[in-house]
């Protein structure tokens, strides 16, 4: 596996930390210029995990994220794709 880039290997990194097959955690990256949109799959009983309750450690990893791709002159988005 290749390291990727430094938004996506922050995402794997807080993902493996939450689930509990962290063997399945996959995060792929499609960028352009300014803009990247990292892809999080993960097992289908770990979704749950990732998203939280009402969605509060998807959008936290959403902010954390957004926060990195700002210092790195960057735009970037997390979608969990099931």
């Amino acid at each position: 596996m290749d390291s990727g880039s430094p938004l996506q290997e922050l995402i794997r990194i807080i993902a493996v930390e939450l689930v509990d097959h962290p063997d399945q955690v996959e995060v792929r990256e499609i960028a352009t210029d300014k803009n990247s949109v990292i892809e999080l799959r993960v097992a289908k009983e770990d979704i749950g995990k990732v998203i939280g309750k009402e969605g509060r450690t998807a959008q936290s990893m959403r902010t954390i994220l957004a926060a990195v791709s700002t210092k790195l002159g960057k735009r970037a988005h997390l979608d969990i794709v099931d």
